[in-house]
């Protein structure tokens, strides 16, 4: 019989073995958990990175005794190994990852049935905004949308029914924050799940669970994987019945990622620590520029003192992240002659990789909102918003220089 083999259902911290004790993996640093977590030599051959498994079905030794897989739609170990460390990263017990962030959207609405309420921050990521309106309304769940500038506005919002409050801090893209343990504190008051989307901050700068967030989910495509070559998501969470449900409905829908996907974002996450330094670096430097700018009408930027809820971005995250936004002096055309004149942004949707990006968001990402929608939450036709890289910053803010020469006269 192989060694290490397991009973089915005798398969903690998903069928992933490490060898460093559990008291040890919580004293580690970030950096070191991201690189070491969920990393173990191959047993066979002793590489030291993983190899991929492509397999999609596992011996079994006898009836329901297997080494912790059966059926990579269940489960596999580049998942299991990346779904490891990003808990680890989150500082929380479980993890399960999905083929997309919509895909990690779907699964946890399609768990709270037919008939249920959410209630969502008003300027949520469109296509957030657009599963919500769109496709669960026809499951017949109602969603509440509410500017939580004041927490307390919430109060109003809940009803019998209400199952899951969803949030982002910050907000995609007028970069609004929300107070999580304030919100948590009232969600659960009334019996719900908190839900925060923690794509913009990583889990380098905010660990929404420790806050009182009930699950924490990620567009694996943006930060954490970090190279733009990936499309994945992932939620995390503490409470085992949450997990129990979210797992059996990962394996029941089947929306996971490829091996190889999983591979490739264990890789990134092994560098999201240094990363996200270099990002909110020239974030800071790329904000101040623009802020000095008479080209510019307002620059948002939760590092930045004018940001209305600095305070609050001090108070819960550990740095201000690499996403900002600014309000480009005129309208639609100035802000397109800028878009299309920028030499190292790319004009491209999507955030979070190595390479600056910039988009309108009102004619892109979200563009599925009504106009009434998109001027009511600030997303206007002049609101431009940059996903800072990790080139050279002296060459960006050149970049943006000459892109705002040619835009506004």
């Amino acid at each position: 019989m192989a060694p290490n083999i397991k009973e089915n259902g005798d398969n903690n911290n998903n069928g992933y073995e490490n060898h460093l004790y559990e008291e040890q993996i919580k004293e580690f640093g970030f950096g070191t958990r991201a690189i070491h977590i969920g990393q173990e030599p191959d047993p066979n051959t002793g590489a030291v990175i993983p190899p991929i498994s492509l397999s999609t079905t596992y011996k079994q030794y006898g009836i329901g005794i297997h080494k912790g897989y059966e059926y990579s739609r269940s489960d596999n170990p580049n998942r299991s190994a990346f779904e490891t460390a990003i808990a680890s990263l989150e500082k929380g017990k479980y993890a399960l990852a999905f083929s997309s962030g919509s895909a990690v959207t779907a699964t946890i609405i399609t768990s709270i049935g037919t008939n249920g309420h959410i209630i969502s921050v008003d300027d949520v990521y469109g296509g957030t905004n657009r599963y919500f309106n769109k496709v669960a309304e026809t499951q017949g769940i109602e969603t509440t949308f509410v500017d939580l500038h004041d927490p307390q506005d919430i109060k109003d919002a809940f009803k019998l029914n209400t199952k899951i409050v969803w949030i982002e801090t910050p907000t995609n893209p007028t970069l609004k924050l929300v107070d999580i343990r304030a919100v948590a504190d009232i969600t659960h008051q009334h019996n719900a799940i908190l839900v925060v989307d923690n794509t913009f901050m990583s889990p380098y700068f905010q660990n929404p669970l420790e806050l009182g967030a009930d699950i924490v989910v990620h567009s694996v495509t943006k930060y954490i994987n970090g190279h733009s070559d990936v499309i994945m998501g992932v939620a995390i969470m503490n409470d085992q019945e949450i997990y129990n449900k979210l797992k059996f409905l990962q394996n029941a829908i089947g929306a996971i990622p490829s091996s190889f996907d999983s591979w490739l974002a264990h890789r990134g996450l092994k560098t999201l620590h240094l990363r996200m330094r270099q990002h909110q670096e020239n974030a800071f430097k790329i904000a101040r520029f623009l802020e000095k700018s008479d080209k510019v009408e307002q620059v948002i930027y939760p590092g930045l003192e004018s940001h209305p809820q600095h305070s609050l971005a001090k108070k819960q995250t550990k740095g201000f992240g690499g996403m900002l936004s600014f309000r480009i002096r005129g309208g639609f055309n100035e802000a397109n002659a800028f878009l299309q004149n920028t030499k190292l942004f790319t004009l491209a949707e999507s955030l979070g990789g190595v390479e600056s990006l910039a988009e309108l968001p009102s004619k892109m990402t979200h563009a599925g909102l009504s106009e009434e929608h998109r001027n009511a939450v600030g997303v206007t036709d002049n609101l431009i918003r940059l996903s800072i890289g990790v080139e050279d910053v002296d060459d960006l803010l050149e970049d943006i220089q000459q892109a705002l020469e040619i835009a506004v006269r």
